[in-house]
């Protein structure tokens, strides 16, 4: 227990930092389930490939 008008919290540079990790976890989570949709359709995937194909 601590001394009274000593409350341990969590500091406001760590908080903000973990914040900031699970803002970027939750981003790159999204991005991940967007291109796994994106394989769920097949004719975009030949229109993609074919639009690289076309830049060679």
């Amino acid at each position: 227990m601590a001394p009274q008008g000593l409350e341990t919290r969590t500091p406001p540079v760590s908080r903000l930092r973990l914040l900031v990790r699970a803002v970027a976890l939750v981003l790159a989570a999204a991005a991940l389930a967007g291109v796994f949709a994106l394989y769920t359709r097949p004719n975009f995937l030949v229109t993609l490939i074919d639009q690289v194909w076309g830049c060679f």
